[in-house]
């Protein structure tokens, strides 16, 4: 996969990139992760990315001539084009799978006040990572990055750790213990130190069930349960009420 961001703050994603997973991947050439600096793509001698908004309001906003221009001279308008914005669709399990099929990624980061909505209207997407506001898009960009490429298959080099992660099934992951058995007094649960596989993934199956139904109930109306599921949740629900 190749990733090209756009940004005001290159080496928030630099660093970022250097010390994660993503940076084992690009040495690995699982991925080919490309920093653009906006302001390098500014034709006046200051270099200006931003201005007052038509309309007047507070903040700047980034102007349309550097993004397309880094567009136009990096040949980038043929990947899947992504603004990372607080208004965009939530970031999501399905959406990160879905993304890790491109081929090519281009993420935008937003900045100050906002973009010209003639550039966002150039932009296949739009995502958000959660319903609040950070300073940059630089930050979020390396969420978004995380969350998708740690979905291509050899980058964590086990497939069955990605699909038991949270949302993977719609539901959250289950709680787990290592060594030691004992740690000040709180004891690991004796089920998964018995030895019986089939015994310790319904356990798990039953605690995943569990911790979903008292923190995020809603993804229990999407989750594919079977009929074993619901009546444990039922008998769950008797426990907690």
């Amino acid at each position: 996969m190749k990733i090209d961001v756009l940004t005001l703050f290159p080496e928030v994603v630099h660093a970022y990139l250097k010390e994660s997973i993503i940076g084992r991947a690009a040495e690995r050439e699982l991925v080919r992760v490309k920093v653009h600096n906006i302001r390098d793509y500014s034709s006046d001698k200051h270099k200006t990315v931003d201005d007052s908004p038509y309309g007047g309001g507070p903040g700047m906003v980034l102007k349309p001539e550097p993004i397309f221009e880094a567009f136009d001279k990096n040949d980038l308008w043929s990947g899947r084009k992504i603004f990372v914005s607080p208004q965009g669709n939530t970031l999501s399990h399905n959406i990160t799978t879905r993304l890790s099929n491109e081929k090519h990624l281009v993420i935008l980061c937003g900045h100050y006040e906002g973009i010209d909505q003639r550039v966002c209207d150039r932009m296949d997407e739009e995502i958000s990572i959660g319903d609040y506001v950070i300073s940059n898009g630089a930050v979020a960009s390396t969420v978004l990055i995380d969350a998708v490429v740690r979905q291509i298959p050899e980058v964590l080099g086990n497939s069955e750790s990605v699909e038991k992660d949270s949302f993977a099934n719609g539901l959250l992951e289950y709680p787990q213990y290592t060594r030691p058995p004992v740690f000040r007094g709180e004891k690991v649960p004796e089920i998964l130190l018995c030895g019986n596989h089939k015994k310790i993934e319904e356990w798990r199956r039953e605690q995943s069930l569990r911790k979903t139904l008292e923190r995020r109930p809603e993804l229990l109306e999407k989750a594919n349960l079977s009929h074993k599921d619901k009546l444990i949740i039922e008998k769950i629900k008797h426990t907690i009420l």
